[in-house]
């Protein structure tokens, strides 16, 4: 696993908001192999409003085998975007129903944008008690994390946090690109993703994002950040924060 490793893109068509179309994800795919990575785990959203688990385990073969004979050199993982006030969120956490990442050691989850989850740490414990570790997406675009401190308290109940780097490039707005740069600066970030949902104009936005990673970071956090971690997370390994 030579190259970048992105726990959080939504390369698989017809599932949810992202790739609508199987051209649309060879496309995507071809965009982030360019910008150097070399494994994906697609997150499709695990909502009821979105296709089914079992669709998305097709879609999932599907893309593979497309990519495969596209002669597109991206690896796929299992994964999902799990969302924290579902209501089975929880309760199927230690099943087979639960939608993990990759190994199954981790679990990308979501907080809403607008609400807020006074109930976040207790989640994040009870997870840990069915022996799942918390990734939390994008936490600068979410109003639970505006609150001052909170970023810190989830990462110090257990949970991991996940860069959405185009929130870095102002992609998402002020707020969330001051929030990412400081959660940045403050070392809570465990890892970086693109939450890629379409191929339109990705490689800009995209190499923009990695660069200005690259250079807040430094090259060794920036490599930590998009390759190691990532990787060990995918093997379930468990992952010290600032580790590398």
């Amino acid at each position: 696993m030579s190259g970048f490793v992105d726990l959080h893109c939504h390369l698989l068509p017809g599932v949810d908001d992202g790739a609508q179309t199987l051209e649309d994800s060879l496309e995507m795919a071809r965009a982030l192999v360019d910008l150097g990575f070399s494994t994906v785990a697609p997150s499709p959203h695990a909502r009821p409003e979105y296709a089914p688990v079992e669709l998305a385990k097709a879609r999932l073969g599907e893309l593979r085998e497309a990519l495969a004979a596209a002669a597109i050199p991206l690896t796929l993982a299992a994964n999902a975007e799990n969302y924290f006030l579902e209501d089975r969120f929880l309760e199927n956490l230690g099943t087979a129903a639960a939608r993990t990442l990759g190994a199954g050691a981790y679990v990308l989850v979501e907080a809403p944008y607008t609400s807020p989850v006074p109930a976040l740490t207790e989640i994040i414990f009870r997870a840990k008690l069915k022996g799942v570790t918390a990734l939390i997406a994008h936490p600068e675009r979410c109003f639970e994390f505006e609150r001052k401190g909170r970023a810190a308290e989830a990462v110090n109940a257990g949970a991991l946090l996940q860069l959405d780097v185009g929130s870095l490039v102002g992609k998402y707005g002020a707020g969330a690109k001051k929030l990412a740069r400081a959660f940045l600066d403050e070392g809570l970030y465990a890892v970086g993703a693109t939450d890629l949902h379409g191929p339109n104009a990705a490689r800009d936005w995209l190499g923009k994002a990695l660069a200005e990673l690259k250079s807040r970071a430094g090259e060794q956090a920036y490599v930590a950040m998009l390759r190691d971690s990532p990787a060990a997370l995918l093997r379930g390994e468990t992952l010290e924060l600032n580790d590398g």
